[in-house]
């Protein structure tokens, strides 16, 4: 399945656009999100504003969700309680044109001309549409949107009409309540997809509207969370509205005038949106007393002013987004020369990057960002794992106060360790509150990694931006409570090693493990950091105790293949049948959980992500054989496993399978080629495409004495730059074939400072003139030889699961 690259005349490349110079139906849902805008709190699916021509239109604001009690078909001690959802709040990216009595739409009028494009140095939607009316007029619509970045509940939207003749238009401007109109759940055939709720969500508290301006607040029917709205129209042309009309479900502003031949009509809708915590109980079986419902309805009013007071310009957004843009592509922007199709495919994946996380402040990033509701906008490993890296070195501040989010939820983390029966903190695999909200235990609770991976990232991030402050306080808090989560669950067994069983690790093909390899090595990281750390709660004898398990952990090695084994059972696991049609690919989708389970397949890299996190950890021999055993038995059913096979791959020196991974990477979106980017961007994907580049192409690894290098240069690419914020430093890097050129970029008025990295084994000191190193070309090492597998055995292709995630 291809779609953006396999239709150039319809995608055109170019460098710093998605661009569509052709419309036709069948695609709508995936382009709506890869067109889709947002900055991290708020996000606008990039759907047509026209009624009937989206399949799935949106918008979200980051951790506004529903809640709802979670039925177990057999319930048990610890299940999840409480489902979360991520709110479609109401949309205002609406309007219908009339010219002469005719409703324009892509699906029924004549178009005579058509462009679309997303703007990556600008964050500006465009889309210009040119109509052969009935009445003989030709007509020309054009629409631009954007959103906030100093004002993040902002969002602009503009419509300019113009006409060959004289014509009568009849405008309407719209917002919809999208979440309670009638939508399939199709979590039914596929739970990656995000579901519905059965009873009415948002409760309307304030609906007011007067001369083109709308005031309109709801609250969540469960979880009480509060949404306020203002939305203020102005236009070119002499004249009033129409009408202007307000409901729970549908608001409108209404304009009908002549429009006179070569005089653009523009229209321009300003939007913000404040959202709110729980507040007071409005009542719903029973009539309130009247002083809570005053209360309410202040409340509301109050938020609703609040909205009022945040609205700006469209002009102001649009500048707003350009000033944003403009500064981050200075430190962000990867540059690749020669590769103009990889170059637009990998600057779509920085510019979603940039959507997921500007604005996110003190909240976790959602697994599709704000571009979709897939996963139910919940928060997951992915963010520590896949976006902080690109965060840390590209927007430390930005990484912190994802962290920071973290620490919030350590009460609740602190009570759900409690629950499994162990010491201090247990993250939820799946989050919007703080609490667990994963219903299926062994592809979700057991994944106890991702303390490990909170971990890792805190740990990181104290490295590379050299805050105290923060390490001293909320890391030093993270990384001990983390720790003392592992010395709970593991035990030193009777060969004196340190065990962690019933855990599953990044492979949800493999589940509830004992000595899950990932999941060991991780956590003797965190044992290892945590034991390090000088800190007043940290008691001698439990520093002791962190270090002996640390050194003392369990790592499950194959000795007759010369492998680390994914955990203590994998090796003797039955290989799974390679003839099985890929037309039952994902097996999540097609084979029950337990058959999955109980064969020699994977989902995603795991002992392979080991391996490239804990980089020092393992030699070069130990990981170009684990490369070999794993990659041919990994599916790719996972949208987080081709980066991670890519970067390994490039490490060992195989670098036409790297650039296979890394290109397989890039396009997953772009190309919908795991069938559900219509749910919203793969962000932890695009974070894994920073990552290629920077760790797997530019051989980057941190979390040593010093920043390494060790480059492994595609043999057709003529070159690669980028920067890193390290330290306090902005450092230049510029690959071609046989060197690396590296520089600190100084800013205006800062003084000469240097940086001491490591290339291949050496050290070199950066400064502000460039040091160039020369490289000698990696040889391709000949493949690991294996002694030969048992016959694989057929498998019955009947069956359906319910799985976790791709």
């Amino acid at each position: 399945m291809a779609l953006i690259s396999s239709d150039r005349r319809r995608f055109p490349c170019e460098p710093w656009k998605l661009v569509e110079d052709i419309h036709l139906p069948g695609d709508e849902g995936t382009l709506e999100t890869l067109f889709a805008l947002g900055n991290g709190h708020l996000g606008i699916r990039g759907a047509h504003s026209t009624r009937g021509d989206s399949e799935h239109p949106g918008t979200f604001i980051n951790g506004f969700h529903e809640i709802w009690d979670i039925k177990h078909a057999e319930n048990a001690f610890g299940f999840a309680r409480t489902g979360q959802r991520i709110v479609y709040v109401p949309d205002a990216n609406n309007f219908t044109v009339s010219i002469d009595g005719e409703a324009l739409s892509l699906a029924e009028s004549t178009v005579l001309d058509y462009q679309r494009s997303v703007d990556f140095s600008s964050g500006i939607y465009e889309e210009t549409t040119t109509w052969a009316c009935r009445s003989g007029a030709t007509v020309t619509t054009a629409e631009r949107r954007a959103v906030g970045f100093d004002s993040r509940g902002c969002l602009g939207l503009e419509l300019t009409v113009s006409a060959d003749r004289d014509v009568s238009a009849d405008i309407t401007s719209g917002v919809v309540n999208r979440q309670d109109q009638a939508a399939e759940d199709h979590t039914a055939h596929d739970p990656r997809r995000s579901g519905r709720h059965a009873s009415r969500v948002l409760l309307p508290l304030h609906l007011q509207g007067t001369d083109g301006s709308l005031r309109l607040a709801w609250e969540t029917s469960e979880s009480r969370q509060r949404i306020a709205m203002a939305v203020d129209h102005r236009i070119s042309v002499e004249g009033q509205p129409f009408e202007t009309l307000v409901g729970e479900d549908e608001s409108s502003v209404r304009y009908v005038l002549p429009l006179q031949m070569g005089k653009a009509l523009v229209l321009e809708k300003a939007v913000s949106y404040v959202t709110a915590a729980s507040g007071a109980p409005i009542g719903r079986d029973v009539l309130p007393a009247l002083a809570v419902l005053n209360e309410a309805e202040a409340a509301a009013e109050a938020l609703v002013n609040e909205a009022a007071a945040a609205l700006v310009p469209v002009q102001t957004v649009f500048a707003q987004s350009q000033a944003h843009y403009d500064q981050y592509w200075m430190t962000a922007d990867i540059v690749l020369v020669g590769q103009p199709e990889i170059q637009q495919a990998v600057r779509w994946s920085l510019f979603q990057l940039a959507q997921a996380t500007a604005r996110v402040d003190v909240a976790g990033i959602p697994a599709k960002g704000v571009s979709g509701s897939g996963y139910e906008g919940h928060y997951f490993w992915d963010q520590e794992v896949y976006l902080l890296p690109y965060l840390t070195y590209t927007n430390p501040g930005g990484a912190r106060k994802v962290l920071e989010s973290r620490h919030r939820m350590l009460p609740e983390a602190r009570v759900r360790a409690k629950e499994l029966n162990v010491e201090g903190a247990l993250f939820p695999w799946r989050t919007i509150n703080g609490l667990e909200a994963s219903a299926y235990y062994a592809a979700g609770t057991a994944q106890f990694h991702i303390v490990a991976a909170i971990a890792f990232a805190a740990n990181r991030y104290s490295w590379a931006s050299a805050d105290a402050n923060f390490r001293s306080e909320i890391g030093a808090e993270l990384l001990i409570e983390t720790a003392r989560m592992w010395a709970s669950l593991g035990f030193f067994g009777k060969d004196g090693l340190f065990h962690i069983h019933g855990v599953t690790g990044p492979d949800e093909y493999t589940a509830v493990v004992n000595d899950n390899l990932y999941t060991n090595v991780m956590a003797r990281f965190n044992l290892r950091a945590a034991a390090a750390l000088e800190h007043e709660s940290i008691a001698e004898t439990e520093r002791m105790m962190w270090r002996q398990a640390a050194e003392r952990m369990s790592l499950p090695y194959d000795p007759h293949l010369e492998v680390h084994s994914q955990d203590q059972d994998f090796m003797t696991l039955e290989p799974w049948d390679w003839n099985t049609p890929k037309s039952k690919y994902p097996l999540l989708l097609n084979f029950h959980p337990l058959v999955i389970y109980r064969h020699q397949v994977l989902k995603q890299a795991d002992t392979v992500l080991a391996m490239f996190l804990q980089w020092q950890d393992f030699t070069a021999t130990e990981k170009q054989r684990a490369f070999d055993f794993y990659d041919p038995i990994t599916t790719g059913d996972s949208t987080l496993s081709a980066c991670v096979q890519g970067i390994l791959a490039a490490e060992v020196g195989y670098g036409e399978v790297a650039l296979k991974h890394f290109t397989e990477a890039l396009f997953i979106d772009l190309d919908n080629s795991h069938g559900n980017t219509i749910d919203g961007v793969h962000i932890a994907s695009t974070g894994g495409i920073w990552s290629s580049l920077v760790c797997g192409f530019a051989g980057m690894r941190d979390q040593g004495e010093v920043l390494h290098f060790d480059p492994r240069l595609p043999a057709n690419w003529e070159g690669l730059t980028f920067r890193l914020k390290v330290q306090g430093r902005l450092l230049s890097i510029g690959l071609s074939q046989g060197s690396i050129a590296l520089s600190l970029v100084l800013a205006a008025g800062h003084s000469e400072s240097s940086l001491c990295v490591r290339v291949r084994g050496h050290n070199v000191t950066v400064g502000a003139h460039t040091v160039t190193v020369r490289l000698e070309t990696v040889p391709v090492p000949p493949p690991s030889i294996f002694p030969t597998q048992h016959p694989t055995a057929e498998i019955p292709l009947i069956g359906s699961c319910q799985g976790a995630r791709a």
